[in-house]
């Protein structure tokens, strides 16, 4: 018999896993229910990293297509602040419309045989008979989801961590080159646009700040509760001013822009009975990484291909799905918490670095210099050179000034009460510095560069077996004087 899949949610994941579920051959019949109309797109691009589309390429050229009929595509990222630019070659991505995306989609939906229904609003009473009438129920309806609220978040498993800093979604007719990070400060406070193209004549533009510069530039006063639809024009207003410079004055454009502060979602369980979930219903990564998109069509390659491999039964087709997945998901969401975090302190790196130190904080906020060096070896010969014409000696070779007390270089051994400097035990050190020390990598380095910059304490970083942190990224970045392995 046929299997009856009911999507809802006509967003990429939803329409990926419909097309995907209908090229598999074996007669199913899916329909998928979108409350909005076809020309509808909140949001402006949707950006991919070469590296990480090999999937859905391999699933559905459709994809492929669309980037390279309708999109950008680049491989350097750039920093701007202060009046300088610095630039991270080696990251090869490609964007396009949201709404060109969607278009693509639809046609490639329509051309499988997925039958797609627009302005079909869903509520509980008819969730309730969709699951009587479908054999499946996919939740595809985004990160408010209703289908994961009417489940049971609790039952679920369901956990969400909201982010300080707030951040606001617009578009702008000037086109910048690629992803590019532009930095400005007002009276208020520090201000940063994630910036990239998206089509010949449109660039999206986000913008972040943290609640405090938010507050005090008056920019809470739009209603973010009232149906979607209108903008903050007070919001575009401010940033057009702030921003003119960087956007050689062209306009910023809004489509249902609103302040708002991230949300990572993250869900033990993704099914419950004949319903299932996938994309951001179910998980969401800091969209610094890039990830939202593809993880949700991801969702649909696996989902599709667990609900027609021929399990004896749903609850095994829907582990299934979710044993493949959930790992991969996991690894995106951590490698987003650096990102995150780093979007949430950007205003204290602005006013502490200079833009070749601040430049190698960013680009470092995941990765370690052994990765970067490998796609741009000239940004790290010219941190290292910078470091070298400030202090004399390479970053690991240089000396640390503790009180009376000063070491041969910046790693350092620890027994777990003193510290040790090669062979040599640094008497009275311990009383002058701060060592960081715990089980979580991302939580040592946050508090120490917190200590590091908020009170002027010098800070060392204790590397375990296990850590992926790296003594000479966080020596140079800033992150801490010294790092001590332990022995």
């Amino acid at each position: 018999m046929a299997l009856r899949v009911a999507v809802i949610g006509g967003g990429p994941g939803g329409l990926f896993l419909a097309s995907q579920l209908m090229a598999a051959g074996q007669g199913a019949e899916v329909t998928v229910l979108e409350r909005h109309q076809p020309d509808d797109a909140f949001g402006f691009g949707v950006v991919f990293s070469d590296a990480t589309l090999g999937a859905i390429f391999e699933a559905d050229p459709v994809v492929r297509q669309a980037l390279a009929d309708h999109g950008h595509h680049w491989d350097p990222v750039e920093v701007w602040l202060k009046g300088e630019r610095r630039s991270f070659a080696g990251n090869g991505m490609a964007a396009v419309h949201r709404k060109k995306l969607l278009s693509v989609l639809h046609e490639r939906a329509r051309a499988a045989g997925v039958d797609l229904r627009f302005g079909e609003d869903v509520d509980a009473e008819r969730f309730a008979r969709l699951r009587d009438e479908y054999d499946v129920v996919v939740g595809a309806d985004g990160a408010n989801s209703l289908v994961r609220g009417l489940l049971g978040e609790e039952t679920l498993g369901h956990h969400v961590a909201e982010a300080d800093a707030k951040f606001i979604w617009f578009g702008t007719r000037h086109l910048f080159d690629g992803l590019t990070f532009v930095h400005q400060q007002s009276a208020h406070g520090t201000f940063a646009a994630h910036a990239y193209p998206i089509s010949e004549d449109v660039s999206t533009f986000i913008v972040e700040t943290d609640e405090a510069s938010w507050r005090a530039a008056g920019l809470d006063e739009f209603d973010v509760t009232q149906p979607a639809g209108p903008s903050d024009e007070k919001t575009r207003r401010y940033l057009t001013d702030l921003f003119e410079a960087d956007l050689a004055g062209a306009e910023i454009l809004a489509n249902n822009s609103r302040w708002t502060s991230f949300r990572t979602r993250s869900t033990e369980r993704w099914y419950d009975g004949n319903v299932v979930l996938l994309g951001d219903a179910v998980h969401t990564a800091h969209f610094s990484v890039g990830s939202g998109t593809k993880m949700a069509m991801e969702d649909g390659i696996a989902l599709a291909r667990a609900l027609t491999a021929g399990h004896p039964d749903l609850t095994t087709a829907f582990a299934a799905y979710q044993d493949e997945r959930q790992p991969d998901v996991a690894r995106i969401q951590s490698a987003a918490r650096g990102g995150l975090g780093w979007w949430e302190r950007f205003g204290e790196y602005y006013d502490a670095f200079e833009p070749t130190r601040f430049g190698f904080h960013f680009f470092s906020r995941s990765i370690n210099i052994d990765r970067i060096e490998r796609r741009d070896p000239v940004l790290v010969k010219e941190v290292r050179d910078s470091w070298v014409a400030e202090h004399g000696s390479p970053a690991l070779e240089t000396p640390l000034v503790l009180g009376a007390t000063t070491t041969s270089g910046r790693l350092l051994g620890w027994d777990g009460t003193d510290l040790y400097d090669g062979a040599v035990r640094l008497p009275g050190a311990a009383a002058e510095i701060v060592v960081v020390d715990g089980p979580d990598g991302y939580d040592k380095v946050f508090r120490s560069e917190a200590l590091r910059l908020r009170t002027g304490t010098a800070t060392v970083v204790v590397l375990r077996e296990g850590d992926r942190l790296d003594a000479e990224t966080l020596v140079l970045s800033g992150r801490a004087d010294a790092v001590a392995e332990v022995r």
